[in-house]
């Protein structure tokens, strides 16, 4: 099987558009649409050999070369397509290509479009070969692929001083969790002398508990970083600055789901390691309520659609937490989001398009009359991430409540009941998302003539709108998906210690609660057209993103400055002053001898018959005792 070809298109679509230059501009964007299909439909017939295969035979394993033969350290470049990293494949490709049709209409006019395509084809390759990978080292070669190609397309408007900023602060801050996974790699190897999966998990038994809880931390440090968890999620609002599509790209199908990707795939080394499972669920329940609250506070509306992916992108966290019980749940909860998450980024895109780029959502009003196919798409979005019945969400986040419940004891009461209030603060401010832009008076500026975005844009949201719609039941009846990952994540008896309806009604029940409150807050109120000053500090604290840039600056950046000014002086000081002692030790011997060196031969002749002498009576003492 060609599993390589599936990440072979999009990188020769990328390699041909950078170095074909402005002879590609007419065709670049429709050779990178194609490459991305024929990346899709790869997976497809992939998929269907997967399917032919018996549970636990579903792996295809490619060998391409020997990549590092360096001493004890042998890893070659292989690939892997087992049940877990089909989901990933058809996610990435699919909604990858529906993101690249829908980039024809919105970079239409851009004069750089065709670059646009290729950091597009580039961002998917590195995400499919982290994926692929049949060990670390390679999945890291795709997490690094994945952050260079984040950064040329959310700063690929560097012209704006504020695009620029925000691609430095995620390749900044990417690059803290990269060091964490980086490190992980060090100690496996030191420890197993391996990389690759299979060594690793067989090896797993055999390992210190402390090494096993060290590996962990430092995978969950990677993990937080590339799916902007607590504490290193600040740069995921910043991130809106670059293009609408790489908004929906990153934050649906690829790079904020590469953390829940390397979790999962690294199962039996947080199973062994209870002590980084606990903390891999806590940062998922802090993180869904984080996000879900500055979701609140947010007048721009793709900033609000990123805090509602840290909070999504939190569930899934929580849930892989949750071990054997929760990975499946993980898995599914990523699949939906993937579809409607990025139906409604592309319809926040559509609704800049009809806006002149309008992004404030108290500019909005009584759109849905004049945008009805963008208003029934992200509608349909809208209902599904909430968790209204039967759209995906609702299978899917409603699985990962009941798993959290039903880890039983304090910590189910605790998690269970973060992920029942995430749910309501999640339709709070979804729904005032769907109030303030389609719902209520028209409060558009002066000359500002909404209109239905084209056909290349509206067919990707549609596609997208059905996945919201139908992906939750397609996965969840029958337990299709977990019977599908069990060769993987392995297999577990869910426990029922709260019935599942219980769960359910209050779910639904809270969500209704969030509704309600959204509605009375800005359907039943005058919106002003500025957002108010006179309100809670807790709203002060979200509108601030709850001060993560300002814990990050205090307690790593500001810790950081002092600690490199201090081994500044240590260097100065210390080495230097060694270095320069020496010299100036040497030099100052050299200028005594030199004034032995006085060019006369009476003087030469002088030392050398005294030095004789000398020898002469060494010699004769030592004869004479």
């Amino acid at each position: 099987m060609y599993v390589w070809l599936t990440i072979a298109l999009p990188l020769a679509g990328a390699v041909i558009l950078l170095l074909g230059g402005k002879a590609t501009n007419a065709w670049g964007h429709l050779l990178a649409c194609a490459a991305m299909i024929g990346a899709f439909v790869c997976g497809a017939v992939l998929f269907t050999h997967l399917l032919a295969l018996p549970g636990e035979n579903r792996i295809v394993h490619e060998v391409l070369f020997s990549w590092v033969p360096v001493g004890v350290l042998r890893v070659d470049f292989g690939l892997q397509l087992d049940a877990l990293s089909m989901c990933f494949v058809l996610l990435i490709s699919g909604v990858g290509s529906l993101i690249h049709i829908y980039s024809i209409g919105y970079m239409k006019t851009d004069p750089a479009r065709r670059r646009f395509f290729a950091y597009l084809n580039l961002f998917v390759a590195a995400m499919l070969l982290l994926v692929l990978a049949d060990n670390y080292l390679g999945l890291y070669l795709g997490w690094e692929g994945v952050g260079l190609a984040s950064y040329l397309l959310i700063g690929f408007w560097s012209h704006k001083p504020s695009a620029a900023t925000a691609a430095k602060k995620a390749f900044v801050v990417n690059r803290v969790g990269d060091m964490g996974l980086a490190i992980a790699l060090m100690v496996l190897f030191a420890s197993l002398g391996s990389v690759t999966f299979s060594t690793v998990f067989a090896s797993v038994p055999g390992m210190s508990q402390s090494a096993l809880t060290a590996v962990g931390l430092l995978l969950l440090l990677g993990a937080c970083g590339k799916s902007a968890q607590v504490p290193l999620q600040s740069w995921l609002g910043d991130a809106m600055e670059g293009p609408t599509p790489v908004s929906a790209l990153i934050h649906a199908a690829t790079m904020v789901t590469a953390g829940v990707y390397l979790i999962v795939r690294s199962g039996p080394i947080f199973n062994a390691a209870p002590g980084a499972q606990t903390a891999v669920v806590i940062v998922g329940a802090v993180t869904l309520l984080f996000g879900a609250i500055i979701g609140c506070a947010k007048d721009d509306v793709k900033k609000a659609l990123a805090a509602s992916t840290m909070s999504q992108i939190g569930y899934m966290v929580l849930a892989a937490g949750l071990g054997p019980a929760g990975y499946a749940v993980a898995i599914m909860h990523l699949l939906t989001h993937g579809f409607f998450k990025a139906g409604l980024f592309l319809g926040a895109g559509s609704i800049m398009h009809a806006m002149d780029d309008e992004t404030d959502m108290r500019r909005y009003g009584g759109l849905r009359s004049v945008v009805p196919i963008t208003f029934v798409t992200f509608g349909l979005g809208y209902l599904a991430i909430i968790g209204v019945p039967p759209f995906a969400g609702y299978f899917s986040k409603d699985a990962i409540i009941e798993a959290a419940f039903n880890s039983g004891g304090a910590k189910g009461i605790l998690l269970g009941g973060a992920a029942l209030l995430g749910a309501g603060i999640t339709a709070f401010y979804m729904t005032r998302v769907m109030l303030l832009t389609f719902f209520g008076h028209r409060r558009w500026k002066p000359n500002t003539h909404p209109h239905e975005s084209p056909a290349t844009m509206t067919a990707p949201m549609i596609a997208l709108a059905v996945g919201s719609v139908g992906t939750g039941a397609l996965l969840a009846i029958g337990n299709t998906l977990r019977h599908w990952l069990e060769p993987v994540v392995g297999s577990h008896e869910a426990e029922h210690l709260i019935p599942a309806w219980i769960i359910t009604v209050t779910a639904l029940g809270v969500v209704a609660i969030g509704i309600a409150a959204a509605y009375r807050q800005y359907a039943t109120r005058k919106v002003p057209e500025a957002a108010p000053l006179d309100v809670s500090p807790l709203t002060v604290a979200a509108r601030n993103d709850l001060y993560g840039d300002a814990f990050n600056e205090a307690v790593f950046m500001r810790s950081g400055q002092e600690l490199t000014k201090g081994l500044v002086v240590v260097d100065e000081k210390g080495v230097d002053g060694v270095t320069q002692g020496l010299a100036y030790a040497v030099g100052r011997i050299s200028e005594r001898l030199r004034q032995v060196q006085t060019g006369f031969a009476r003087s030469y002749a002088l030392c050398m018959l005294a030095g004789t002498a000398l020898v002469i009576a060494v010699v004769l003492f030592t004869a004479w005792r």
